[in-house]
């Protein structure tokens, strides 16, 4: 028997003062949206695998909750991963996992829209379809339960988790969303079956049903194959892309408790032309399409005075590679120079860093900038096509402390493929020289913070033939950065290596790593991305579970010619230029920025075609709009993704 949101209110009632954080799991936050729950057609739950404190800073929830409330005919509200506390609350009360806005149980909504950032949040997925009363595999779920969606970057391998999801939307969302819930809502009007639900909606551009396509492997564990089941769905299935970025969303939910970012998040910019090989959202986000400065400054108008929040968040790929990157801090530097806003640019690229940027940053509240050279030597920036100097970067640190900025964190990757331990201690001497550049500006005050992850070659980039250092290669590379990145202003941090097999796992798995992510689920797995409740050894447990070896998926090398898991989903990047961009890695060469030429990628001619279905769209691809490269002259091969 169904509970009523009133019933669950009741409960509530008595339950939340026993958690923490109770804010979290209100609702009744400034600029939420409720409806009169009969008063729509479809009513969509967004969901996000993990704590409130991290999914309300999650910009793609907000701009879909802004985009489907905007319909009269439909209704978003929200859902989060309780914690273990909430957790073991709820069920102990017998609650299931209701929304916020409405107290309604997840399972009455007609639809749920999980939001897949990254691939350690699989098994909170999972666990919320538990927590909800949903059915776990999507093969088990009947005609009048909800439909389950997956969208984010983790979906662009949608295969680990395609037995328990109904429908992955793979690319930008902002228009595939509405297409769903006309889909959705034509199909409850003709009362139909699942079946034909799933259909309908696999005809749409971007959708992929896995239940359609079916995977064959080789007798050494390759898949051999990939095919689809029913005649009628897509091969293979092409990313979808926005023609031109909708208006920026400005009615941001201002959260119950603090969050990873009380901030006003503007996409200034998507996608980036820098073609860093180890970088899959650099790959998967082409091509650039930027906003203007006063569409900008006009949202971030209206958003400021919704909210209240005193720091705004300039946000794409590479920041500093917006056309008008100056222009606009400048003005929002001038326009609200009473308010003092911090200003936060998250993603600064040291080659196109420039003076005048800090100048006109020098009056926000910023205590210092992060960069990123993800290597400490110029043969290993070079293998990863990041080719900027040390001395580069040097001028770069001294011109950020001579303008009274005290820290430095840099960003770097260890397990880059041809790496050698000098590369690693380079690392060391590459901050200590960073630092030596700060004291000869400000003295002991100057701090750089050296900030190593392990590299992952991930899916869709030219690394996704390499394999993954070892645990021990990992262990050796960061106990010798323990042992000599030490003294006054310097810190280190870095991840383990056991997290690092985790997310290679998954997002380098086939199909098979369903069963692996089942047996984790079912042996207590969950919030994976938190050290305190990470256990590498129940991962390894489930794998030995489903018969399958975990350095399958992360230490081999991949033949050229091999069929990935992923084959069927295509970004209109083309493999045969992700295969050239690998073998140029292997002999040290560089590619230089797509905005001076065109390297033939695949994208440009899909956008080209998307553009002229799309009249009147502003955008243009750089390399089109400058006449470096007439989209007629395009060959029909370089058009297959």
């Amino acid at each position: 028997m169904s509970i009523t949101p009133d019933e669950i209110q009741r409960k509530l009632e008595r339950i939340l003062p026993t958690v923490q954080k109770p804010g979290r799991y209100t609702g009744g936050e400034l600029n939420q949206v409720v409806k009169a729950w009969d008063s729509v057609d479809t009513r969509v739950a967004l969901i996000f695998p993990d704590i409130y404190d991290l999914g309300m800073s999650n910009l793609g929830m907000a701009i879909l909750y802004d985009q489907l409330n905007q319909r009269e005919d439909t209704v978003a509200e929200r859902a989060y991963a309780p914690w273990t506390d909430m957790e073991d609350a709820l069920r102990s009360s017998g609650l299931p996992l209701y929304s916020l806005e409405t107290k309604h149980p997840l399972s009455e909504f007609d639809i749920l829209g999980f939001s897949l950032p990254y691939e350690t949040l699989y098994t909170n997925a999972l666990n919320i379809l538990e927590l909800s009363g949903v059915p776990i595999f999507s093969s088990d779920r009947q005609d009048d339960q909800p439909l389950v969606i997956a969208g984010g970057h983790a979906t662009f391998n949608p295969e680990p988790m395609h037995a328990f999801i109904d429908v992955f939307v793979i690319g930008e969302g902002e228009e595939v969303i509405h297409e769903i819930v006309d889909a959705h809502q034509d199909w409850k009007r003709r009362k139909g079956n699942r079946a034909e639900l799933l259909l309908a909606l696999s005809k749409i551009w971007g959708v992929y049903v896995p239940s359609f396509y079916e995977t064959s492997y080789n007798p050494d564990g390759t898949v051999s194959y990939i095919e689809k089941i029913n005649k009628e769905a897509p091969y293979p299935i092409i990313k979808r892309i926005a023609a031109k970025l909708p208006p920026p969303t400005t009615n941001f939910i201002v959260p119950n408790i603090d969050t990873v970012h009380n901030r006003v998040p503007i996409e200034i910019m998507r996608g980036c032309t820098r073609g860093c090989r180890f970088c899959h959202a650099g790959m998967v986000n082409r091509p650039v399409r930027e906003r203007s400065v006063d569409e900008i400054l006009s949202a971030l108008d209206q958003a400021l005075a919704k909210t209240g929040f005193e720091e705004v968040g300039l946000l794409s790929l590479s920041s500093s590679d917006y056309t008008h990157v100056l222009e606009l801090v400048q003005a929002i530097s001038k326009k609200y120079s009473s308010r003092h806003l911090a200003v936060s640019l998250p993603s600064l690229r040291i080659e196109s860093f420039s003076v005048n940027l800090m100048d006109a940053l020098k009056d926000t509240r910023r205590s210092g900038f992060t960069l990123a050279p993800e290597a400490a030597t110029e043969r290993m920036r070079n293998i990863i096509n990041k080719p900027v100097s040390n001395q580069r970067l040097l001028d770069t640190a001294r011109e950020i402390y001579s303008r009274s900025w005290t820290h430095i964190k840099l960003y770097f990757m260890i397990g880059h493929p041809s790496e050698t331990m000098d590369d690693v201690l380079a690392i060391v001497d590459l901050c200590k020289a960073v630092r030596a550049e700060g004291r000869k500006v400000i003295g002991k005050r100057a701090q750089v913070t050296a900030g190593v992850s392990t590299f992952i070659p991930k899916p869709h980039t030219p690394f996704q033939w390499v394999p993954c250092d070892t645990i021990d290669q990992i262990q050796a590379k960061q106990e010798l950065l323990r042992k000599e990145l030490r003294g006054p202003g310097l810190k280190l941090k870095w991840n383990t290596p056991e997290e690092t097999m985790l997310e290679a796992w998954l997002s380098r798995g086939d199909r098979r790593m369903e069963k692996v992510i089942f047996n984790a689920w079912q042996r207590g797995a969950k919030f994976d991305a938190w050290s305190e409740h990470f256990s590498y050894d129940l991962w390894i447990e489930a794998f030995a579970e489903a018969g399958l070896k975990p350095e399958f998926y992360t230490h081999r090398e991949r033949a050229i010619d091999e069929t990935f898991p992923w084959e069927h989903i295509s970004t209109t990047v083309r493999k045969k230029f992700l295969t050239e961009d690998y073998l140029w890695s292997l002999e040290g060469r560089t590619r230089i920025d797509c905005r001076e030429r065109c390297f033939a990628c695949g994208i440009l001619p899909t956008f080209a075609d998307l553009r002229r279905s799309n009249p009147g769209d502003e955008w243009q691809c750089p390399e089109v709009k400058s006449k470096r490269v007439r989209v007629d002259t395009i060959t029909e091969s370089q058009r297959t993704p």
